[in-house]
């Protein structure tokens, strides 16, 4: 028996592997692909999703397949820098292939003893009060106590739970995909500069070497996978030209679709990443965001297989998540409209930008894009309760080495506190030095800030309500 079936093995639920791994629980991931993808799809991991893996040691090994770029320009592609001074010491994006993040964090949960079975597919699955009984598409079953679906917008785990998803179907489609093209590059620039002005949409990136990403409307609108000749069809429309483009690394057709997961739970059954919530790329936000559900999560389900979650820590997960979820989605939603060619959507657009050069306005969408303004309710407290606290200089390395280990951490200024019995789940880091404003602090296994003070008492209140009874 395990104690933690995942469904599907892309970035969220490699990510949540790793993280129940670190409390030793036993889990399977099962994936239903064979093999991984074909082709090399960049995606960005934000600020945010950067801090995650700095702060599991994984950072350095993400950097050495990814190209860092600036962290501004996000927003409906509305080109203004990122502000000066945001509260990261990871302040940029990171372009990488997708398929490459997917097997670093496999071989990170591997290593930790994760096992992974590839060509596994989740057809039925029943619960019950001990566990759930899960099967396989070749008739084989196996019993967990708990179920993850990470299995993506078409989710097999969700449908079977019965969870409704609600939101808007899909409405325009855009093709994307890289390839290679026959117009000298000067030129292409040129023209792309262009219809850019007015289609915001549209675009062609370099990579080197002949290869761009091409972003394009489709007017036809479809689900079915596309061909070469649709891009070049396409882009005849938009641009007039279909730049000679030929030799597709791969090819991809989107919509606008934005669903919600009613409940993220049921019973031992869970959601996690797109099986959870989908919506349009629009401002690279969507892999990041499933990440984040799974180091959220993550040390949650562990607490609560290991017997020491309080009663009701497991439901944090939802009551923290689904609203970041419907934030971005409201996001992608205002992002999609300003992408429009309508002159009412460009007309808030040309305002929007404008209002962009104010710093306040800038710093704050850049914030949402990346994930660095998201504060949990905790309740009443100063400002810093409930949020991210950025990787800090100590004595002793840095803030983000100290959680490796996927425990949480009592940092404490005053030199005069303690975890006590707790120790088997809190760390204690002494360091009056510490470049932070409060006293003492809590974090999280996920980095945020559940307690300040400086009160013994206080304290202890606050780790039993996180971290159980000691």
């Amino acid at each position: 028996m395990y104690d933690v079936i995942i469904a599907g093995s892309g970035p969220a639920g490699a990510m949540l592997a790793a993280e129940l791994r670190l409390h030793e629980v036993r889990v399977l991931v099962l994936e239903k692909e064979t093999e991984p993808l074909s082709f090399a799809r960049l995606v960005g991991l934000h600020i945010r999703s950067l801090e995650l893996m700095a702060m599991r040691g994984l950072l350095d090994r993400m950097r050495e397949h990814g190209r860092p770029r600036p962290a501004g320009g996000f927003f409906a592609a509305i080109a203004k820098p990122a502000p000066e001074g945001l509260d990261s010491a990871h302040a940029y994006l990171l372009g990488i292939p997708q398929p490459v993040i997917v097997q670093l964090l496999e071989e990170h949960a591997i290593a930790l003893g994760a096992q992974v079975r590839h060509g596994c597919a989740v057809t039925a699955f029943e619960q019950d009060d001990d566990g759930v009984t899960v099967e396989l598409a070749d008739g084989e079953q196996l019993r967990t106590r708990y179920l993850v679906g990470c299995d993506g917008a078409r989710s097999t785990v969700r449908k079977l739970l019965g969870v409704g998803f609600p939101g808007e179907p899909s409405r325009k489609y855009t093709l994307m995909g890289e390839m290679e093209v026959g117009t000298p590059a000067e030129e292409l620039a040129a023209k792309v500069s262009e219809i850019h002005e007015v289609n915001k949409v549209f675009s062609m990136r370099t990579f080197g070497d002949g290869l761009y990403r091409v972003v394009v409307p489709d007017a036809g609108g479809s689900e079915e996978p596309p061909v070469l000749d649709d891009f070049r069809q396409q882009l005849r429309i938009v641009a007039g030209t279909d730049f000679g483009v030929h030799s597709p690394r791969w090819l991809s057709r989107f919509g606008d679709a934005t669903r919600l997961a009613e409940r993220y739970r049921v019973g031992r059954v869970l959601l996690a990443g797109d099986a959870a919530h989908i919506h349009p790329p629009t401002g690279g936000q969507g892999l990041n965001l499933g990440i984040q559900d799974s180091f959220n999560l993550g040390w949650k389900l562990a607490a609560q297989i290991r017997g020491w979650a309080p009663e009701t820590l497991l439901d944090t997960y939802q009551a923290e998540r689904r609203p970041v979820a419907a934030d971005v989605l409201d996001n992608t939603r205002a992002q999609m409209e300003l992408l429009s060619t309508e002159p009412g959507p460009q007309s808030v657009r040309r305002l929007l930008t404008e209002l962009m050069d104010f710093d306040e306005v800038n710093r704050h969408l850049i914030a949402k894009i990346t994930a660095i303004d998201i504060r949990y309710d905790f309740g009443d407290g100063p400002g810093l309760l409930g949020r991210r606290l950025r990787d800090l200089e100590l004595k002793q390395g840095t803030l983000y080495e100290h959680l490796h280990h996927g425990r949480a951490l009592l940092l404490d200024r005053t030199e005069r506190l303690t975890v006590g019995g707790w120790s088997d789940r809190v760390d204690y880091l002494a360091d009056p030095t510490a470049a932070v404003d409060v006293p003492c602090l809590l974090l999280r296994p996920d980095g945020h800030i559940a307690w300040i003070g400086d009160d013994q008492q206080d304290l202890n209140t606050h780790l039993t309500r996180w971290f159980g009874i000691s």
